[in-house]
This record gives C-alpha cells, sequence and structure tokens, in this order.
C-alpha cells in the first residue's frame, strides 16, 4: 500500500471517530523525523474542509492547584451530558534525557475509560514554554475526529499560557485558595488573557478562603481594562471543587455563555483566522530552522560559531549575521 493510500485510509478513519486512527495519527504529528513531517502536512491538509468545530478550551495553574482533578470532573460532566471530550495534556520533558512524566492518564482514571473520552499525554520536546509544537495540529485532528470539546491542559510554567491562548476559544486559569497577598504572584500577562478563573478547592476548611480569593481576583480583574472580544462581566472568577463538582456545571454555562456572544459578534471567526495566520508564520519559522539544521554545511558553520561565541571570540550578534549571510544567493 503506499503512501498516499494510507493518509486516505487514516484520513476516512478519523473522520470516522476511530480512537485508534486518531491516536496513530497524534504520534505521526508528533514525530520529528522528515518522512513523518511530510505524511502529517499531507493528512492534515486532506483533512482540510471537514466542517467539524470543537470548543478549544486552554486550561493552565500552578503546579497542586488541582487540573488533573478538574478536568477529570469536568470531563465526565461533559461526557454524562452526551459530549465527546478529548484531553491534550502538555507534560514537562527533562531537559537532559527528553523524557516525561505523561502521568495524566493515570490521574483521570475514571474519564480514560469513558469512550467517548479521548486522552493525550504529550512531551512538551523542550518546545517554548513547555507547549507541544504539535499540540495544535492534534487540536485539529481532535476536531475532524468529531470530538465536541477539546482541552488542552499546560504545564504551567510561564509562555506556556500565552502560546495556548493562540489555539483556543476560550483559556480558563485554574488557582487555588490564598491569601490577599498572594495575589500579587498572580502575573497581569496570565490575568489579561484569563476568559475565566476558576478558584478549585472551594470545599471543607478551604470554602471560605475561596470565596474570599474569588472576591480578591474579581476586584483585580475591574481593574483591568475591558477587551473588546469580552461581553458585559467578562472575565471574571468562580468557585469550583472538583472533589465534590460544585461550580463546574456553573463554570461550563458560564464557558457556553461567552462561545456564543463571540460566535454571534463576529469575533469567534476573526479570532480563528487570526490564529491560523499566526500558526502558519510559525510553522514556517519552526520549517526554516529545521531547513538549516539538515544542512550538514550550515550546521557545521553553527556548531563552530557556536563554540567562539561561548570562548568569547565573536559575539552573538556577529555570529549570527555570518550565519545568515552563507544563507544568501
Amino acid at each position: 500500500m503506499t503512501a498516499e493510500l494510507d493518509i486516505l485510509d487514516l484520513k476516512d478513519r478519523i473522520l470516522a471517530g476511530e480512537r485508534r486512527a486518531l491516536a496513530r495519527a497524534v504520534t505521526l504529528v508528533e514525530s520529528s523525523r522528515a518522512d513523518h513531517r511530510a505524511q502529517a502536512a499531507a493528512l492534515l491538509d486532506a483533512l482540510r474542509g471537514h466542517g467539524r468545530e470543537a470548543l478549544r478550551i486552554g486550561l493552565s495553574g500552578t503546579p497542586g492547584v488541582g487540573k488533573s482533578t478538574f478536568i477529570e470532573a469536568f470531563g465526565m460532566m461533559l461526557t454524562d451530558a452526551g459530549l465527546r471530550v478529548a484531553v491534550l495534556a502538555v507534560d514537562p520533558s527533562s531537559a537532559r534525557s527528553g523524557g516525561s512524566i505523561l502521568g495524566d492518564k493515570t490521574r483521570m482514571e475514571q474519564l480514560s475509560r469513558v469512550p467517548s473520552a479521548f486522552i493525550r499525554p504529550s512531551p512538551s520536546q523542550a518546545s517554548l514554554g513547555g507547549v507541544a509544537r504539535r499540540t495544535r495540529a492534534a487540536v485539529s485532528l481532535c476536531e475532524a475526529a468529531g470530538f465536541d470539546v477539546v482541552l488542552i491542559e499546560t504545564v504551567g510554567v510561564g509562555q506556556s499560557e500565552t502560546m495556548v491562548a493562540e489555539m483556543c476559544d476560550l483559556f480558563v486559569l485554574l488557582l487555588a485558595p490564598a491569601g490577599g497577598d498572594e495575589l500579587q504572584g498572580v502575573k497581569r500577562g496570565i490575568m489579561e488573557i484569563a476568559d475565566l478563573i476558576l478558584v478549585n478547592k472551594a470545599d471543607g476548611d478551604l470554602r471560605a478562603t475561596a470565596t474570599r480569593t474569588v472576591a480578591d481576583y474579581a476586584g483585580a480583574l475591574r481593574l483591568l481594562r475591558k477587551r473588546p472580544q469580552d461581553p458585559e462581566g467578562f472575565p471574571k472568577a468562580l468557585a469550583v471543587s472538583a472533589v465534590e463538582g460544585a461550580g463546574i456545571e456553573t463554570a461550563w454555562a458560564e464557558m457556553q455563555n461567552l462561545a456564543q456572544w463571540r460566535r454571534e459578534a463576529g469575533i469567534w471567526e476573526e479570532t480563528r483566522a487570526t490564529q491560523a495566520a499566526h500558526w502558519f508564520e510559525t510553522e514556517l519559522r519552526e520549517g526554516l530552522l529545521a531547513r538549516l539544521r539538515e544542512d550538514q554545511t550550515i550546521r557545521a558553520a553553527i556548531e563552530t560559531r557556536a563554540r567562539d561565541v561561548a570562548e568569547g571570540k565573536i559575539s552573538p550578534d556577529a555570529a549570527a549575521a555570518e550565519i545568515l549571510g552563507k544563507m544568501a544567493p
């Protein structure tokens, strides 16, 4: 069977909603092999125009805030309502070995058993901010497979949130109950891109603290300039309990309301078009860098100049200009 027939067969199986085909396709787009990259590009192009659209939700939060517990409770609620849910959990990769933890399936034991759910942990592969470079392609594959909601969980290490916001329709920030002073520890940038702030663990002894924390964040959000893509009252802060399931249905209702408002206002399509252009430029940039690494002569020159820069023989700017000069026609 030719590669083309394989791609066409894989495309048909993905459109039919086969989970095994989807998993195979995600593995394909995550591969760094040149032949796999070509096949992945062909597959994504073949799937273009399928007409299916999922609600893409980015989710981030500090370690220990209960992201996996929340996602499982949230995902179970959605699947119980008859929706198909995909979870793309980007795990931190080791800077030395490239290995990753990939523990989300064990942390979401219940959700992983649901036939209408698909959980895919992916190593970040040293991408900026811990976001896997191919996550955007995986989102497209999940949409083609007919999933209604795609959740993208980031490792929450800084710039990853901004990258996830460039591939999502809604961005949710999950936080733990904390004192007022700790509000200062949350960067303004992350609050400016958040559509919804959910204070988790609003149960037991922490219920009152969570309520106060929600009030603190609600006050802080009011100080931020209103964004044109937000209706009245957004962004907003809510209290939830992933353990008890409290507040999760309310949070989902707010997500739906915001998504519907953006669709009716024309912001939804405009944002997706802007995101597509952004990822085209990103792919172009990554492709050019890959070409540089594959050219033996240029790669050798880069390695030589990298040593020279480290030894102080030449400035980084001059070294880069010299390498770029070698590429000029």
